[in-house]
């Protein structure tokens, strides 16, 4: 079993104003000498009980979705032991760096900020490359989020834009496309369909999201993922979130996308 390394929140603070500052710091902080219990649950449930359940999700899409998982919910211990398993697997960093912003529109920019943070202080400590800056979208932010949410949603997505009311547009028809699909999923380093099981991913793991969720799963289903792949998906994230939201997501994929 490979040892633990991980960050308590001095070191992530200080690794974090180091980035920031553009310091070069370890972002290793010692590893405790007697390794509790529920590391040994994580340890068991993400290795051999996963890899027992998991039928068709690659190894590198199990890593995203549990990099993108995480990060929505603001874990940073459990974080940097995954990234720093999925760069020993050759996980790219621009892949890993992708998966943490692929959560920005769904659960804010701040958990995302800091757990990019924390990637680039292992990456740098690693003395790995840093991924470059994402060029902007072409066409403009709003029409390059909309050709690719009609390519999930199809025409249901002009109808939602027809019935926004005004005060509503803002939020309901101009943002929502710019944020979610343009500064989301136009970005270069990981595919449409990648993108959009993160996105079922994080909606998952946030949580009281089941309208989203369901939408989502359909939109996998509509980009050519299988539900197959949304169960393997909730396989990742079951010791992540707990079986509540696994449960309450499963409900959903049952709906969108039923067992034959």
């Amino acid at each position: 079993m490979m040892r633990r390394t991980f960050l308590n929140t001095a070191a992530l603070s200080t690794a974090a104003a180091a980035v920031g500052a553009g310091l070069s710091v370890s972002a290793q902080a010692a590893v405790p000498k007697t390794e509790g219990d529920a590391a040994k649950a994580w340890a068991f449930l993400s290795g051999e009980e996963q890899a027992k359940h998991v039928k068709s999700l690659p190894v590198r899409m199990q890593r995203l979705a549990a990099v993108s998982a995480l990060t929505a919910i603001g874990d940073d211990l459990t974080l940097a032991d995954v990234i720093r398993q999925a760069l020993t697997e050759k996980v790219e960093p621009l892949a890993l760096r992708e998966a943490i912003l692929q959560v920005m529109p769904y659960a804010g920019v701040p958990v995302a900020r800091r757990a990019e943070d924390l990637l680039l202080a292992i990456l740098e400590e690693q003395k790995l490359p840093l991924p470059q800056p994402a060029p902007a979208p072409e066409g403009g932010r709003f029409d390059a989020g909309l050709k690719i949410q009609k390519g999930i949603f199809g025409p249901a997505i002009d109808q939602m834009h027809r019935n926004a009311k005004a005060d509503e547009r803002p939020l309901m028809v101009d943002m929502l496309t710019s944020f979610c699909f343009a500064d989301g999923y136009a970005r270069p380093g990981l595919t449409l369909q990648e993108r959009e099981l993160l996105t079922f991913a994080v909606i998952s793991a946030l949580g009281g999201c089941e309208p989203q969720v369901k939408a989502h799963a359909g939109g996998n289903i509509s980009v050519g993922n299988t539900r197959q792949m949304l169960l393997d998906t909730l396989v990742v994230l079951n010791p992540i979130i707990g079986f509540p939201k696994t449960l309450n997501a499963l409900g959903m994929v049952n709906e969108a996308a039923p067992a034959k």
